[in-house]
């Protein structure tokens, strides 16, 4: 087994962390950017809600072409190595997150500016569909022994982590130029930011050594046997998927889309919006390593159990109260505490999803499991609970959806036999 450094580690986390990264600096710029891409007529009544739908929609697209893209990347990490998958991957992501930095805007080039856009969110979707599976593979694969629930737990610590520089940079944004001076073009700066890190993490990925577990499982199978081993594990599929709801929902609602609800319909100022985003995702990224150190000791099952229980119970009565008297400070203390539990859920499921399917089609599987959950639960979540707040006049429609996605986890966990997990011993 070899011993993974830090530099594979943060190569193998990157595709997702940059995804996360476009993902927030996308979400946490909605409000500014609305209008540049879809026209905003102050004469029209519902002309600022539909600019909002129609951006969370177009960002959405992206989604569509996960799955997709999770079954030949997937596959193509099953059969040619993880290293393989993850180096194309990345390529991939790099012409998606360049396109979306140097769009014109509809002022500019008229229709043709969200289209630009749409390619490249389908482009960077098709990328991302098998980043997941197949980098949380390789992580877990790579793990010394007896550590494969702290590794693993760094594929969430990496989106955390991104999503919090994602949330500085929102902040610091907002303080350094005026809503004019975002609108011109300063909204471009994170985008760019990004794209100019992406060959460095090329570089680290062509470094990567691929993991010894691949090999040793595929030559243990015939390769004909791919096929009907992929189809094995049907309820593992079920279980994986209402695990993965419960992670989407948590991360694109609860989290990702906090400003926007913040701002647009809890009527509190953006920049502090940013930084309770920001601190929030900070207190996750702290805990989500703890509670993987602490799965390699412990049984996986009752930390998942008591986590999704905690955050599911508390949910509705914190946010309740936030919207009952909106306050920065009230916001803060909902997103901590609810953030503390999603953070423990999500530092032991990574390894807990992993450990459902065997390595000779594991990439294939996370792939599945991953894309098709996300694409139901979040790819659409942020353009779904906006236009329900529009629909039922009720701030809190956005917590319903999210204690639903949460409440489908935990079924999946009680669910779950130990005959269903082979636990890796790294």
């Amino acid at each position: 087994m070899q011993t993974t450094n830090r530099s594979a580690i943060v190569a193998a986390i990157a595709g997702n962390a940059m995804e996360w990264y476009d993902f927030t600096i996308f979400a946490l710029m909605t409000p500014v950017i609305k209008s540049l891409f879809f026209p905003v007529d102050p004469n029209i009544p519902g002309s600022e809600i539909n600019a909002l739908l129609l951006t969370t929609a177009l960002f959405g697209a992206g989604f569509v072409m996960r799955p997709i893209g999770g079954l030949v990347l997937g596959y193509y990490g099953d059969a040619k190595g993880r290293k393989a998958a993850m180096t194309l991957g990345m390529g991939l992501m790099a012409l998606a997150v360049a396109m979306l930095s140097l769009t014109p805007t509809y002022a500019t080039v008229g229709a043709a500016a969200p289209f630009i856009v749409l390619v490249a969110r389908l482009l960077q979707g098709f990328s991302v569909g098998g980043e997941f599976g197949t980098s949380t593979a390789y992580l877990i694969e790579a793990a010394p022994p007896g550590r494969t629930g702290f590794y693993g737990s760094w594929q969430i610590s990496g989106q955390l982590m991104a999503n919090a520089l994602g949330a500085t940079l929102g902040a610091g944004l907002t303080l350094m130029f005026t809503p004019e001076q975002l609108a011109a073009g300063a909204w471009r700066i994170p985008f760019l930011i990004g794209l100019a890190i992406i060959p460095i993490l090329l570089v680290m990925r062509a470094r990567l050594v691929e993991p010894d577990a691949l090999r040793k499982d595929k030559a243990a199978a015939p390769r004909a046997a791919f096929t009907s081993d992929l189809k094995r594990p049907g309820r593992n599929y079920l279980i994986g998927m209402g695990m993965v709801v419960a992670s989407a929902v948590s991360f694109y609602v609860t989290f990702g889309y906090t400003v926007t609800y913040a701002k647009e319909v809890l009527k509190l100022p953006l920049m502090q919006s940013f930084l309770v985003q920001m601190i929030a995702a900070l207190v996750m990224v702290i805990v989500v390593p703890i509670a993987g150190a602490i799965s390699d000791r412990a049984p996986r099952k009752p930390l998942l159990l008591a986590s999704l229980t905690g955050y599911f119970v508390l949910l509705y009565p914190l946010y309740s109260w936030v919207i009952a008297g909106p306050s920065i400070m009230k916001l803060l203390v909902a997103q901590v505490v609810i953030g503390c539990f999603g953070a423990f859920f999500l530092g032991v499921y990574c390894t807990t999803l992993v450990e459902l399917f065997p390595a000779r089609i594991r990439s294939t599987s996370l792939s599945i499991v991953n894309n098709v959950a996300v694409l139901i639960s979040g790819g659409f979540a942020q353009f779904f609970v906006t236009w329900l707040i529009a629909l039922t006049a009720s701030p809190l429609a956005p917590i319903l959806y999210v204690m639903i996605g949460v409440g489908l986890g935990l079924i999946s966990v009680i669910a779950m036999r130990p005959a269903d997990i082979k636990r890796e011993p790294g």
